[in-house]
């Protein structure tokens, strides 16, 4: 669902929209009205919105019931006086022509009637219903998207005025699908969807329909696919949070249409730039770790060669450790099996080393 650019459809502001609207282009015209019911125009919008704020619905009514006499006085008027005007320009015209049709439709439409206008500047736009408990209704039209299966890259975007059957919609989605991918030479082989497009195989053959609904017929490997297939709810989020597509600016059926390619286009965007700088890393990484490692073996080869160019003790120094070690050695001998010093021999010893010192 790709939402329109408009106000919230009420009776009493639509009504005040089209009134406004006749007065402003029969001025544009040339056309000099007797009343434009500016003043009582404004009140009667704001005791509507009193009215339907405090539910007082008969009173309501009793506005409605006045602001469409009003539209409807002012249309005949336009209509009167722009009959002689045969001099008046073509676009003019036309454009108060287009004001006055709409503006009797909104008149003359009741609260059951199919193909209802919602605003004088998007007759296009639809009432749907998708049983959300926070918006019942939502007005725009209606969308389809496809994605990849791994990725999740959009290969395909497009809007389906009129509100048809979401299964009615497959086989034009596939076909703008594959010409999508024409140019890399890939084809859509299979198709994995919900149930509301059971039923629809024959419509979309050769390509292959998956869903929930054909699960005992499933092989491990599609049950898989089945499951996956709900990854592409948080792609139409981002498309709708972080790519504009929550609303549509655009005018007419075609603006849709463009707006909802243009969104693809700048997610896919987003993805390949989220891709590239995934890889960058990934290089920058890789570099960081080699140049560490060069940086430790070159560490290593100075510190050999340090080592090897240090000049050797001398013989004399040499020869007083051992000593030093030997003396050592002879201090701390402890007792001999039978548990008493040899203190001659140990004495004797001592001072032969401390001679040679």
């Amino acid at each position: 669902m790709q939402e329109k650019a408009i106000a919230h459809p009420t009776d009493a502001r639509l009504l005040d929209v089209a009134r406004r609207l006749i007065v402003r282009h029969a001025k544009r015209a040339g056309i000099a009205l007797k009343m434009t019911y500016e003043r009582e125009g404004k009140t009667l919008r704001r005791r509507a919105g009193g009215y339907a704020h405090a539910k007082q619905f008969r009173r309501l009514k009793t506005v409605l019931r006045r602001q469409r006499t009003i539209v409807g006085v002012l249309i005949r008027e336009v209509r009167r006086k722009m009959e002689p005007m045969s001099e008046l320009a073509a676009d003019l015209k036309g454009r108060l022509t287009t004001v006055l049709e709409r503006a009797e439709r909104i008149r003359t439409q009741k609260t059951k009637d199919k193909n209802k206008l919602y605003a004088m500047h998007a007759p296009e736009v639809e009432c749907i219903g998708k049983g959300k408990a926070r918006k019942p209704y939502e007005f725009g039209v209606k969308a389809s998207i496809a994605v990849t299966h791994g990725k999740g890259l959009v290969v395909g975007a497009r809007t389906f005025p009129g509100n048809p059957y979401d299964a009615h919609t497959l086989a034009s989605q596939l076909e703008q699908t594959a010409t999508l991918l024409q140019d890399i030479g890939v084809k859509p082989g299979t198709a994995v969807v919900d149930l509301t497009y059971r039923g629809v195989d024959g419509e979309v053959a050769p390509v292959q329909v998956i869903h929930r609904g054909k699960s005992k017929r499933l092989g491990a490997a599609q049950k898989a696919w089945v499951r996956r297939r709900q990854a592409i709810e948080p792609v139409i989020g981002h498309l709708k949070a972080d790519h504009r597509m929550d609303r549509c600016w655009l005018k007419g059926s075609q603006g849709d249409a463009l707006h909802a390619v243009l969104c693809a286009a700048g997610f896919n965007i987003r993805w390949l730039l989220r891709a590239l700088a995934e890889r960058a890393a990934k290089a920058a990484k890789a570099l960081f770790f080699a140049l560490l490692w060069l940086w430790a073996s070159l560490q290593g080869l100075w510190r050999g060669h340090q080592a090897a160019v240090v000049p050797a003790r001398s013989s004399s120094r040499s020869s007083a450790c051992a000593q030093g070690d030997r003396l050592r050695t002879l201090i701390t001998t402890r007792p001999v099996a039978g548990g008493e010093f040899r203190k001659a021999d140990s004495l004797s010893q001592i001072n032969g080393v401390a001679k040679e010192m």
